[in-house]
């Protein structure tokens, strides 16, 4: 799963990058925890900011891809629950497509303890553009494999936004697109942890499905996405 993730998965675009390093003062000097870091997509893009960068990741296939892929980032095991850092010892911290992963009312007071106080959090999502009729079709395919209690993405940093150890979240957007095949829209849509979780006839089905998709679009097309970062500072 670990290398079909980093082969799908789409890096952030660099206005979402800069926006990130702007806001959280990421610069030589100062320390940032890349959390719930899976591969390191968001890793490696902090680290021309000049800022010492950790990386903390709990799942160890993950954490090796990481590793062989980023290697001047510090790489840790940990968990947002259970953060393997001391009190006040990071300057920002960075979450990617990781947040609503974690157990909040655990996490978010871990969050708080780790980071300066005045400092920032910055929570990113590279998520399909839903508003093109590509991502519409995806979305009715790969319905039934969503677990009935997900919650939908515009809910995912509310906890953030209801916590009283964080101030009230700015929140900036960013499109991008990427240039897919059908190799490619399969593996990206293998790589969404509930379909990965599936059955091997479901997911056999599905690769099907998908590869007709790709198919129809001519075998080459447009996948967009939007990029969507809130930022919250510590109190």
């Amino acid at each position: 799963m670990a290398d079909v993730y980093e082969r799908a998965r789409p890096e952030y675009p660099a206005e979402a990058v800069d926006w990130i390093a702007e806001r959280l003062d990421l610069r030589p000097g100062r320390t940032v925890l890349d959390l719930g870091a899976g591969t390191g997509k968001l890793t490696r893009a902090l680290l021309p900011t000049g800022a010492r960068v950790i990386a903390v990741e709990p799942g160890d296939a993950m954490r090796a891809e990481l590793e062989r892929a980023v290697p001047s980032a510090m790489a840790l095991r940990g968990s947002a629950e259970a953060l393997p850092l001391g009190d006040d010892s990071v300057d920002a911290i960075t979450v990617g497509q990781a947040f609503h992963w974690f157990r909040h009312d655990k996490a978010i007071p871990e969050l708080h303890r780790v980071l300066r106080r005045g400092e920032t959090v910055a929570l990113a999502w590279n998520s399909r553009d839903q508003e093109a009729p590509l991502h519409q079709e995806i979305s009715d395919l790969i319905a039934p494999f969503v677990p009935s209690d997900r919650p939908p993405p515009e809910q995912w940093p509310l906890a953030l936004e209801e916590s009283p150890l964080f101030g009230p979240p700015e929140e900036q957007r960013f499109a991008f697109s990427q240039q897919l095949d059908a190799d490619a829209l399969a593996e990206r849509i293998a790589s969404v942890s509930f379909v990965a979780a599936a059955s091997a006839d479901a997911r056999r089905r599905l690769d099907v499905q998908l590869r007709a998709l790709a198919e129809r679009l001519g075998g080459s097309f447009e996948f967009s996405y939007v990029t969507v970062v809130y930022v919250s500072c510590a109190v």
